[in-house]
């Protein structure tokens, strides 16, 4: 794998880097100012850039398993995704949030599978999507992507829960969305507020 990474390091500085220098340039001396904060899964499926037809410094991306929300907190512990909403919000000044989860999600599955004792950390960090669990016996497709459309509202819910997210929502300076990414269809469905529906976007 790792040469296969070197020979790809190796393709963007031949192929891709030159044909976008001044851009490269440009976000250098100007700095990044993306309007777009992409909540994600850390699926290696789940690609923000190239689902969003995005150039470099137009997506603020935060990565992690099940594209979960936690709470904000204000203890002195370390939030990686806490600081990453904070970022975007108060320091960048984002115009739009993203929670992105997706179809085929094993952290989805993993609620309804017993916790495996040597990962932890894993089982407390899935607690944060546990509320969007269906109390259904059978696993199936179905109770799995209903499950996944569940936590995706659940995070964009718990979002208010950041103060620097509320009031800049109320305000009316952010705006918060809910998408699916379908990954076998290439489609992504836009969760609706008024209806609790998602809606293909395309």
């Amino acid at each position: 794998m790792t040469k296969t990474l070197i020979e790809g390091l190796r393709r963007f500085r031949s192929d891709f880097f030159p044909r976008f220098r001044d851009h490269y340039a440009r976000l250098v001396e100007n700095g990044q100012q993306p309007n777009t904060l992409f909540l994600g899964c850390a699926d290696s499926r789940v690609v923000p850039d190239l689902l969003t037809d995005t150039l470099p410094g137009e997506l603020f991306v935060v990565r992690n398993i099940g594209a979960l929300v936690p709470p904000f907190e204000q203890d002195i512990g370390y939030h990686g995704t806490s600081a990453g909403i904070e970022f975007a919000t108060v320091v960048i000044g984002v115009k739009d949030i993203i929670v992105c989860g997706h179809s085929h999600c094993g952290a989805i599955r993993a609620l309804y599978e017993p916790p495996r004792e040597d990962t932890p950390h894993i089982a407390r960090w899935l607690g944060l999507a546990r509320p969007a669990a269906l109390a259904e016996e059978a696993v199936t497709p179905e109770l799995l992507r209903r499950t996944e459309m569940r936590s995706i509202v659940i995070q964009v819910e718990r979002l208010m829960s950041y103060p620097m997210v509320r009031e800049r929502v109320e305000r009316g300076e952010l705006a918060l969305h809910g998408w699916y990414y379908v990954i076998e269809e290439g489609r992504v469905f836009a969760l609706d507020f008024e209806t609790g529906e998602f809606s293909p976007t395309a």
